[in-house]
C-alpha cells in the first residue's frame, strides 16, 4: 500500500470485506476509529507544483501521478500520453477519439450549451474528466466521478488536471448530492448497468437532475447495430439493453430527444403533473412517499420516483424556473423564494453575498497569493453554507468544492446548486472521497465548533493535511479559544501559521487562522509506509 496515494475510506483492503453484488465494495468504508492512522501521507518523492491553470488541463508531471498504466490499456482511444517527464492528455476518451471538444461540439447541436441554461453537469464514470475539463470554457461547471478501480488514478489525474472530481460509485446507495441539482447527466461508456435492479440507477438520475433537465448517453447500446461486432456482444443482447434502457426512461416520463450516430439524449419533465396521471399505466416505479429527496449521505437507494414539487399550472416549471447563467450566481435561488429551506430569506442570501464579497477582499489583502489570478485552482470550502465564499470568486480561474456537513443544522446544498455553483456533503469526522494533494486551499468558517465534541480536532486537521498540496494555503474562522488551539495543531503538522483579526477589527470574538503546508515528501528510496510521519 502506498501511503503517498492513501484514501482512507476507499482502501482496497478494507474493501474485500464486502460484498460485491451492486459493487458495493467500492462505495465508501471508513476505518474505525482504532483503525484510522495517526500519520501524514507524503507526497510522492519529487513531487512537483502542478502546472497551471489551463496549461494543467493538457498536462500533468510523471512524479505526481506516477502510474502509466492507463497510457497502456487506453492507448488507442487517446486519453493519455507519457511525454518525458509528464502525462499529456489530447482530450480524448472512449467514445470520443477525435477529442473532448469536437464531441461537446456534437451534443451542442441536440440542445443548446450556449444560452446559460446548462450551467451544473455531472459526468458518471468519468474516466480523466476531460469532458468536464473542456466544459469548463463553455462556462459549464462538471462534478466527474469514478471509483477507486482497475483503471488506476482515473480521478487523481482529474484533479491534477484542475478539474472538479470524486471519487464515487453506482451502487446500492444514493449519489452524495441533492435532488434537482445537476442540468445535465452524461455517461459515456461508463458501464453502469441502467436497465438492470428495475432502473435503480436511472431512477437516481432522476433525482439529482433539475426538471426539464438532460440525459446523454454514448456507448453501449446506443447505435449498437453499427458497432456491436467490435464491441464484442451479440445483437439481441445489445437490443435487449437498449429497450431496457427506453423502457426505464419512459416509465420515469422522460421524453427521448434524439438519438443521433453514437449520442442519445432524453429530457425529465418540467413537471409531474402528467406523470401523475401516467402512473395508472406505469405503476412502477411508484412515487416515493414521506422521503426527504436531499437527504444523500450512506442512504440507500429505492425504488421509488422522487417527487417533484407541485405546480399550479402545467406548464409551470417544479421548484421555479432557474435563471440563466452568469445572473443566476446571484439571483435568490427558487428554493429560497418558495420558503422550502427553513429559515433563510431572501434578505439573509443578500446579506451573505455581500458579506462574503467583503471578506474576500479582506482575505486578498493578508494573504498575497490568494489576491494573484491563477495561483489556487483547486479551493475546498469546508462549510460552506449558501456558497458565498464560492460566489465571491467566480471572476478568478479556479473552482470551488462546497462542502454541506451532514450535521449542519440546515441543508443548503440544493440551493448552492441553483446558484449555479458543485459541492456535496461530507461528515469531517471522517475522510472525504479523495486523493492526497487535491486541493491548493481550503476555506472552513466554524468548522471546528460545528464538530466540538464529536470527533478529535485534530484529526479533522490530519485529514486536511492529507488532501491539502504541498505549499497549499489554509484559512479558517472560528471562535478565538478554538482558533488557538486549531493553530497549536497546526505547529505539530509543521504548517506556517498566524492569527488575523477579523474583518470588523481586533474586539470581534471571532478570529482568523492562516496557515501554508510546507514542502514534504517521502524519501528517494521508499515512497510507502516508511515515507508517512507519525503525528503526535
Amino acid at each position: 500500500m502506498y501511503l503517498s496515494e492513501y484514501t482512507p475510506c476507499e482502501d482496497a483492503q478494507r474493501s474485500l470485506k464486502f460484498d460485491r453484488v451492486m459493487l458495493v465494495y467500492r462505495e465508501r468504508h471508513c476505518p474505525e476509529p482504532n483503525e484510522v492512522l495517526k500519520c501524514r501521507v507524503p507526497a510522492p518523492n519529487g513531487y512537483t507544483t502542478p502546472f497551471r491553470w489551463p496549461e494543467s488541463r493538457d498536462s500533468v508531471w510523471f512524479s505526481n501521478v506516477p502510474h502509466k498504466e492507463l497510457t497502456v490499456e487506453k492507448a488507442v482511444q487517446n486519453w493519455v500520453r507519457f511525454e518525458g517527464k509528464r502525462f499529456r492528455f489530447p482530450g480524448g476518451g472512449t467514445m470520443f477519439p477525435r477529442g473532448a471538444d469536437a464531441y461537446i461540439d456534437e451534443i451542442g447541436k441536440l440542445i443548446n450549451l450556449k444560452d446559460g441554461s446548462i450551467r451544473t453537469a455531472i459526468d458518471t464514470g468519468c474516466g480523466v474528466a476531460s469532458w468536464g475539463a473542456y466544459l469548463l470554457s463553455r462556462n459549464i461547471l462538471t462534478v466527474s466521478f469514478a471509483p477507486r478501480d482497475t483503471h488506476e488514478a482515473q480521478v487523481q489525474f482529474a484533479l491534477e488536471r484542475g478539474v472538479p472530481a470524486l471519487i464515487g460509485v453506482m451502487a446500492s446507495i444514493r449519489l452524495p448530492y441533492p435532488s434537482r441539482a445537476f442540468d445535465m447527466a452524461h455517461c459515456s461508456r461508463c458501464l453502469i448497468p441502467w436497465g438492470q435492479y428495475d432502473g435503480l440507477y436511472l431512477i437516481e438520475i432522476d433525482r439529482i437532475l433539475r426538471p426539464g433537465g438532460y440525459w446523454i448517453l454514448s456507448g453501449p447500446p446506443v447505435n449498437w447495430k453499427k458497432h456491436w461486432k467490435g464491441w464484442n456482444r451479440t445483437t439481441e443482447d445489445l437490443n435487449k439493453e437498449q429497450s431496457g434502457i427506453e423502457a426505464v426512461a419512459k416509465s420515469l416520463c422522460w421524453k427521448k430527444l434524439v438519438e443521433k450516430d453514437d449520442l442519445a439524449v432524453w429530457q425529465k419533465p418540467t413537471n409531474h403533473a402528467h406523470c401523475q396521471i401516467k402512473r395508472k399505466v406505469y405503476k412502477k416505479p411508484p412515487f416515493c412517499q414521506g422521503k426527504d429527496p436531499d437527504q444523500a449521505w450512506y442512504t440507500k437507494l429505492e425504488n421509488c420516483l422522487t417527487p417533484l414539487p407541485e405546480v399550479g399550472h402545467v406548464k409551470d416549471i417544479a421548484g421555479g424556473m432557474l435563471t440563466k447563467w452568469p445572473e443566476r450566481l446571484t439571483s435568490v435561488p427558487p428554493r429560497i423564494l418558495r420558503g422550502s429551506v427553513k429559515g433563510i430569506t431572501a434578505k439573509i442570501f443578500r446579506e451573505d453575498t455581500d458579506k462574503w464579497k467583503m471578506r474576500v477582499t479582506y482575505y486578498k489583502g493578508f494573504d498575497g497569493n490568494l489576491a494573484v489570478p491563477g495561483r489556487f485552482r483547486n479551493i475546498l470550502d469546508m462549510n460552506a453554507y449558501l456558497g458565498g465564499f464560492a460566489a465571491a470568486l467566480i471572476n478568478d480561474p479556479l473552482w470551488v468544492m462546497n462542502m454541506v456537513p451532514v450535521e449542519a443544522e440546515i441543508n443548503t446544498l440544493g440551493i448552492i446548486y441553483e446558484r449555479g455553483l458543485i459541492g456535496t456533503y461530507q461528515n469531517w469526522c471522517e475522510a472525504m472521497s479523495t486523493y492526497p494533494r487535491t486541493y491548493d486551499f481550503i476555506h472552513g468558517d466554524s468548522v471546528f465548533t460545528l464538530y466540538k465534541d464529536r470527533c478529535e480536532m485534530e484529526n479533522i486537521l490530519l485529514e486536511m493535511d492529507r488532501i491539502l498540496r504541498p505549499g497549499g494555503t489554509v484559512i479558517l474562522r472560528d471562535d478565538v479559544d478554538m482558533v488557538v488551539m486549531i493553530q497549536s495543531i497546526m505547529e505539530r503538522l509543521n504548517w506556517n501559521s498566524r492569527i488575523v483579526d477579523h474583518e470588523e477589527g481586533p474586539h470581534h470574538t471571532e478570529k482568523i487562522v492562516w496557515a501554508v503546508k510546507q514542502y514534504w515528501t517521502a524519501p528517494a528510496a521508499d515512497t510507502d509506509q516508511q515515507g508517512s510521519k507519525t503525528f503526535s
